[in-house]
Formats: structure tokens, C-alpha cells, sequence
């Protein structure tokens, strides 16, 4: 990126309502004032934003997005910039180019503006080798999958991802891998080259035939799961289920919550519906990710060291972030979906 004085306004997507869709309320701002950073924040020249279901899921949601997002609201969470003028005592400094998290709060991250006021702590150095453009795409999805993992799985472990196509199972596949597990994944027939060729040992097709009985098969050929990642919470049943294709130790990891009616309702009674009146007979854990320098470091450790390579499904450019998310709602991205901020700056 050529170097250029900062200026005094900048471009900001913005919506003042989710009603209809998010991407059909989105309204480019051209010329806005900058963000006044606080001094445990770093002014940041954003250089592009990878897209992720939070970022219009609690905002779309009825009566609870009303409560979860302020609005008029700018949406956006994952990252890449350069550090314009550091936050005091931070060990990063002004040039640096960075990854991570916009704003503490992923529900209205406020990402998608031409700069940003980010706090310390949420962003760490680009991992090395790989392009500013596609690290944007990486921590949610990357620090959800190792979060689902991590601590869960050992060498030798069976592992089963729903959903190994989309950005956190893309990772996951890579992650589980590097940790050794034997990997298995659902996806449509599309995609499964796409997973074999990240590491996944077995592909179900989950459109072939009913994803419970393809499961329950392998376990009767002998080959339970030792910990399930629900990256897609399409059917409730997989968790009430999964005693019939899981060792007893098993844990049923789900990264797909949201703030919606359906979900809380499954969340609730899959956590307080007694096993005798029909509740999951694994335990289910709901993950949230934790973006912080010690997680984007250690992902930023994997990819340089050739383990994690992001997948990129599109790279838009700013003006055209509309369209992205609609790219993104589609459900059909393969990876990250990417808005490339910077180069309408130039």
C-alpha cells in the first residue's frame, strides 16, 4: 500500500435497520469524520474485512436484535490494517500491518469504515507470509475451529465437522489435522475435492442421504466419533442423537449459536432437559470465540508454519459491499467471503 497523508473524512457503510435484510439497508457514507481513539486503542487505516454470520444474524433477529444492536450501527468484525497511530505502551507500532477483531463487541463491530479506533488487545501482527487481503478472512473462523478443538482432541482422534466447507470448517479440517486426528466431514458433493484436499479422511455427502444414518453406519462398522463441531446447527437431532455414533467420552461442540428463538430454545432444553425425559446423552458446549493477540498469535503460528492455509471464497471491493453480503447469506461460500477495503483508497 502506497503511503499517503491520512486524511480528515473517510467512507462508512452504515444501516439504521435490519428489517428486510441487512444488505438491503446498507448506506455507503462518503465523507465522515474519523474515529477519536482512546489511548488503549490504536487508529488503524482498515485494509479490508472478512464477513461473518454475526455480523447481520443478531441484528436481523426479531425482538433480540433490537436489544443486541444500537443502531444506526456499521457492521463488520474480522480485519486487516495498518496501525496509523498506536495505542500508548502497545508493543505494535505505527506501519505495522495487523489481523483481528475490530471492537470488543462482534454484533455491530463497526469494521466496515475506512478507519478505525481498535483496543490493544484484539489485534497482533499478519501472520507471516500471507497477504493482508486474505488474513482479514482469518481470526473468527480460525479461533472458532481451534477453540472447538483444542483441548477436546488428541492424535488419533475421530473427529466429525458439519460443515466443512464454510470458513470455520475449512479451518477446522486443517487444525484437526495438524493435531492429528482422523478427520471427517459433511458437505455437498461440490465441495468434498475441496476438503479431501485440506486433510479430510472421509466426506459425507449430506445431500445423498440423511447425514444421522451415515453417521450411525460408520459407527456400526466399528468407527465411533470421539468429538463432534456443529458448524451448521441444521438439524437439532444430531446432538440429540449422538450417543448412537459417539464414544461415551464425546462432546458435542456447537459454534453455529446465535441470538435467535430457535436456538435459545434448543440451548435451553438441551441443557436442562433431564436424559431420562429425552435429552442429549453428550455433553454440548457452546463455543464462542475469544479474539485475542494470544489466539490470533498462535494461529498466525500455524500458517506461517505452512499447517493453516485460509480459503477464500470472494474478494469484493468496498462500494460494492452490498453484494458481498448477499454472497455471504447465500449459505454457498466456500471459505471467506472478503471485502477489500483499501485499494479504492489509492
Amino acid at each position: 500500500m502506497a503511503k499517503r497523508s491520512t486524511p480528515s473524512t473517510m467512507r462508512v457503510w452504515r444501516y439504521a435497520s435490519a428489517q428486510g435484510g441487512l444488505e438491503n439497508n446498507l448506506k455507503l457514507h462518503e465523507s465522515e469524520p474519523l474515529p477519536t481513539r482512546k489511548p488503549d486503542q490504536h487508529l488503524v487505516q482498515v485494509i479490508a474485512v472478512g464477513l461473518n454470520p454475526v455480523d447481520y444474524k443478531p441484528a436481523e433477529a426479531p425482538v433480540i436484535g433490537k436489544l443486541a444492536v444500537k443502531l444506526p450501527a456499521t457492521p463488520g468484525f474480522d480485519i486487516s490494517g495498518r496501525i496509523i497511530t498506536a495505542a500508548d505502551g502497545s508493543s505494535l507500532k505505527a506501519g505495522q500491518i495487523v489481523y483481528g477483531a475490530s471492537n470488543i463487541n462482534p454484533m455491530a463491530g463497526g469494521a466496515l469504515a475506512e478507519y478505525i479506533a481498535v483496543p490493544d488487545e484484539i489485534i497482533g501482527p499478519v501472520p507471516s507470509g500471507l497477504s493482508p487481503i486474505l488474513a482479514a478472512g482469518v481470526p473468527v473462523a480460525a479461533i472458532t475451529a481451534y477453540g472447538s478443538l483444542d483441548g477436546h482432541i488428541k492424535a488419533g482422534s475421530r473427529v466429525f465437522l458439519n460443515g466443512g466447507s464454510g470458513g470455520v470448517g475449512t479451518f477446522g479440517i486443517q487444525i484437526a489435522k495438524a493435531m492429528g486426528a482422523h478427520v471427517t466431514v459433511s458437505c455437498s458433493s461440490r465441495n468434498a475435492e475441496l476438503c479431501r484436499s485440506l486433510g479430510a479422511d472421509e466426506v459425507f455427502d449430506y445431500r445423498s442421504r440423511p447425514l444421522l444414518e451415515q453417521l450411525q453406519e460408520a459407527t456400526k462398522n466399528g468407527r465411533p466419533f470421539d468429538h463432534v463441531v456443529d458448524n451448521v446447527f441444521s438439524d437439532p437431532a444430531l446432538y440429540y442423537k449422538a450417543h448412537t455414533y459417539t464414544t461415551p467420552a464425546a462432546k458435542f461442540v456447537e459454534v453455529a449459536s446465535g441470538p435467535t428463538l430457535c436456538f435459545m430454545k434448543f440451548a435451553l432444553s438441551a441443557n436442562l432437559t433431564p436424559r431420562i425425559l429425552g435429552g442429549g446423552k453428550r455433553k454440548l458446549v457452546i463455543f464462542v470465540s475469544n479474539i485475542n493477540r494470544q489466539n490470533l498469535d498462535k494461529i498466525a503460528a500455524l500458517i506461517a508454519d505452512g499447517k493453516v492455509k485460509p480459503v477464500t471464497d470472494e474478494v469484493f471491493g468496498m462500494s460494492d459491499a452490498v453484494n458481498a453480503y448477499k454472497r455471504v447469506k447465500t449459505g454457498r461460500a466456500v471459505g471467506k467471503v472478503i471485502i477489500d477495503v483499501s485499494s479504492e483508497m489509492q
